[in-house]
């Protein structure tokens, strides 16, 4: 940080910065979603959206899921519901209840977006379908996530996402060639599906500004998936059917094999030989700094840039990496990535959770939040904006809300219950 100077300057009116407004700033949404949806919402109020959760009477199920606060299980400290309603408002409502759906048609009549992860029919059977809705709220956007969508032979199969994420050949891709495949860590399916839908909801949107429209939006988790696969599709429809299959660390390509992922001093890094390619000189100043070690001393004079994979036995290749494995192993990754940048290579560090915590970068541009938690005393940090925009704003907001947190605020000052008729309402179940 540079030093203030002592030298007095003349006072100069403080220029005030322009507020920017969230970019679906006066929209409203109500998130019926369960954990297949959920990141739908979060995104929609971190662009600004009021986001209202609805939850049935007691709490949402993803409530009971962990990790939790300090260990502690409890439905209001499930660090998983914090992570995906954050910046929400919460409600409770039966809609399965004569009253609950009358309450939600009185929702629908002043929001402007209703997302949900119900089985196909579901909705509609209960009257809130989106033809019922629309005849509420002719503007009214109704996006569905399910896992395999509205329609088709497998839209009623029950989906999580070992089921969605298999399906849609994601798992056939992930593991090690020589064992069976494996699942993502993490339900990626859910996530996918939410993103899509997001982004179909605000397609919906903009059409709906130029129409004054509104529609329903159908999103496919299983198709979501199938577009996380990348060129996978294309090794069958264009490269002589071929299909492609688990590599793990390694990457297969014109009949050779060669290593991606790298262990090191202190975990692992992402290189790959490089040759017959522009810039494959950098190679040398690699070997360089393994031969100032002992290392890598039969691959000096090796032509990089003109040197075709093709012309190169596997036994040779694995020796090569046989030498850059000793070396990566002798540094860090931190050491690896600085020289790597210094020589203009591509190697990259394979960053664990505390390395993200602590990237400077990240840092340098405001990634990582705090937000405060009252009812725990404490402040816990979130994944901050995913972009930037010069016109809008992203929303830091606040964390997840509490059961029925905002039943009163909804209920009697938006919707005109007195606090007896809440009560009632309470009794029987319906909020």
């Amino acid at each position: 940080m540079a030093k203030k100077s002592n030298t007095p300057k003349k006072a100069t009116p403080a220029r005030k910065e322009k507020a920017l407004p969230p970019m679906l700033d006066q929209y409203r949404v109500l998130d019926l979603t369960d954990d297949r949806g959920a990141l739908c919402g979060k995104v929609l109020a971190e662009m600004g959206a009021d986001v209202i959760k609805v939850e049935k009477p007691g709490g949402d199920f993803s409530r009971s899921v962990g990790p939790f606060y300090q260990d502690t299980p409890d439905p209001e400290k499930s660090l998983n519901w914090f992570a995906f309603n954050q910046n929400k408002r919460g409600i409770t409502l039966n809609i399965e209840t004569r009253d609950g759906q009358e309450l939600l048609r009185k929702l629908v009549k002043k929001a402007d977006f209703v997302i949900e992860s119900f089985k196909p029919g579901y909705m509609d059977k209960l009257g809130l379908g989106y033809k019922a809705l629309s005849k509420v709220n002719p503007r009214i956007i109704m996006t569905s996530i399910t896992p395999f969508g509205q329609t088709g032979p497998y839209s009623r199969f029950n989906g999580p996402d070992l089921v969605t994420m298999a399906m849609a050949g994601y798992s056939f891709i992930c593991g090690d060639p020589d064992r069976p495949p494996v699942r993502f860590s993490s339900d990626q399916s859910y996530y996918q599906g939410s993103l899509q839908a997001a982004v179909g909801t605000l397609m919906a949107h903009y059409y709906r500004e130029l129409s004054g429209e509104g529609q329903h939006v159908d999103v496919s988790m299983q198709e979501s998936m199938v577009w996380t696969l990348c060129y996978a599709p294309h090794d069958w429809y264009l490269l002589h059917q071929n299909i492609h299959t688990r590599e793990g660390s390694l990457w297969k390509r014109l009949g050779v094999t060669y290593r991606l992922i790298w262990p090191c001093k202190d975990g692992y890094v992402c290189y790959r030989l490089l040759m017959a390619q522009p810039g494959a000189e950098v190679m040398n100043d690699l070997i360089a700094s393994m031969n100032k070690e002992g290392l890598g001393k039969n691959m000096k004079d090796i032509s990089w840039t003109t040197l075709s994979f093709t012309e190169v036995p596997q036994e040779r290749i694995n020796e090569w990496e046989a030498e850059i494995g000793k070396y990566f192993l002798r540094h860090t990754k931190s050491e690896l990535h600085e020289e790597a940048v210094r020589q203009r290579n591509v190697l990259q560090p394979v960053n664990n959770a505390k390395d993200l915590y602590e990237s400077p970068q990240l840092a340098a541009r405001d990634f990582w939040v705090e937000i405060e938690h009252p009812e725990l005393g404490d402040s816990i940090t979130y994944p901050g904006p995913y972009f930037k925009s010069t016109e809008t704003a992203w929303r830091k907001g606040k964390r997840a809300p509490l059961i029925g947190e905002h039943n009163e605020d909804i209920y009697t000052k938006e919707l005109g219950l007195t606090k007896d008729e809440l009560a009632v309402l309470k009794r029987e179940n319906v909020i």
